[in-house]
């Protein structure tokens, strides 16, 4: 039987679907107004606390041009093994403090590493001997190492992959701008050599350090955990960037097991070739940057003080060496720019430029892999994997589940 709807039931639906389709609008609007007071609270302190550690880090090498070598009494290949040894503890305490982020409150630890290294680096600037020197070194890369892996965990809390890529570039540029904002303070600082008894690279060092310590205790009051105590934004705002959050992750991120860290998803990550991949193009990426922003100075010292064509190309040549390093981004093998070989440094330049080509063609190896997955999948060629498994299951297979697609 076939029942004719009045004209009040359809205007009645139809005002109930405009309703709807205005208050998805309504929710769209304000989910945007919430992310931007997102950006203006995480971005700006991301980016300087960025640049501060950068800056901390890599100003031993303006240090070296005041004085550093001299007054520490190192000698031969010293400054280069103190500079190294800052990545030994860098590169140890990445991993586990991204394995126990979520165990701390995430604001608390990413400021409290701020403060402590601020400290640290402070405290350099009275060393007295190479052995001072190298414990403080060791303790900065302690300090610091966390930072850049909890800082992208951090982001991840609050955005999708599609926005992740350029709130990341605003704390990568953070290391661009400290070599120039270090690179003139450096000179600044030089006209207080002697003041007050200390030679001019135990000012600088004094001096970049004390930001970052006050930089830290600010964040304690600045950030948030995560959406749900974001005290800068309406609970109403709050609500819909946990909801937009929840449909970015999907389904995998409600299971109960899916919110606790398990032994066998740490174990799994070594055994990821993909992994593996990433880790050496950022490897081959690290060493041109941070060898490159701490010897830089020795670099530009060692060119002909009379200026000349020849100078003025050498000198031109740095910019865009270092335009390619930093896109590029990201252990300092500091054994690349020994004293004997300036002024033209040909090895460490080599080895740099070829590292830099075999970052881009694994970035390209990786896009073309992933591309590849992601059409298998779409084909149907790798759902044997959920064969077996419940939905629970399925969905904590990770970047492993055939419902998963690599963004390219």
């Amino acid at each position: 039987m076939l029942f004719k709807r009045s004209h009040a039931d359809v205007s009645s639906d139809n005002k109930a679907i405009e309703s709807e389709d205005g208050s998805r609008e309504d929710d769209v609007v304000a989910e945007r107004i919430a992310l931007r007071k997102v950006d203006w609270h995480i971005l700006p302190f991301i980016f300087l606390l960025y640049m501060l550690s950068f800056l901390d880090r890599s100003n031993i090498g303006n240090g070296r041009l005041y004085g550093l070598e001299e007054d520490l009494g190192l000698r031969g290949d010293q400054f280069q093994t103190a500079t190294s040894l800052f990545f030994v503890t860098y590169v140890a305490c990445e991993v586990p403090s991204t394995i126990f982020l979520k165990k701390l409150q995430p604001t608390r630890f990413i400021s409290g590493i701020g403060t402590l290294w601020g400290i640290i680096a402070t405290l350099t600037g009275l060393t007295q001997n190479y052995g001072g020197l190298i414990a403080c070194r060791l303790l900065l890369g302690l300090a610091e190492g966390p930072l850049f892996p909890c800082l992208v965990l951090y982001l991840t809390m609050f955005y999708t992959r599609k926005e992740l890529a350029f709130r990341f570039s605003f704390f990568i540029a953070g290391a661009a701008i400290a070599g120039a904002v270090g690179g003139l303070l450096a000179y600044a600082v030089g006209y207080m050599d002697g003041l007050h008894g200390l030679r001019a690279w135990r000012w600088l060092l004094i001096i970049e350090g004390i930001p970052s310590v006050c930089l830290g205790i600010l964040g304690w009051f600045l950030l948030a955990n995560d959406p749900e105590s974001a005290w800068y934004l309406s609970p109403r705002e709050r609500q819909l960037l946990v909801l937009r959050s929840e449909r970015e992750q999907g389904s995998e991120a409600s299971t109960r097991s899916a919110k606790v860290l398990h032994r066998s998803d740490v174990l799994a990550a070594p055994k990821d070739w993909k992994i593996w991949l990433f880790c050496t193009m950022n490897f081959a990426g690290d060493i041109q940057l941070f060898s490159y922003a701490i010897f830089l100075p020795t670099i530009i010292q060692a060119l002909n003080p009379e200026w000349s064509t020849l100078v003025a190309v050498r000198f031109a040549g740095c910019f865009f060496i270092a335009t390619g390093i930093f896109v590029a981004a990201g252990t300092a093998l500091v054994w690349l720019y020994p004293t004997p070989d300036q002024p033209r440094f040909l090895m460490g330049h080599a080895v740099t430029i070829a590292l830099l080509g075999l970052s881009a063609a694994i970035s390209g190896s990786l896009w073309w892999a992933m591309l590849r997955i992601n059409g298998r999948r779409e084909e149907g060629k790798e759902d044997w994997k959920m064969v077996g498994l419940t939905e629970e299951e399925v969905d904590e297979l990770g970047d492993e589940s055939p419902r998963f697609r690599f963004g390219t």
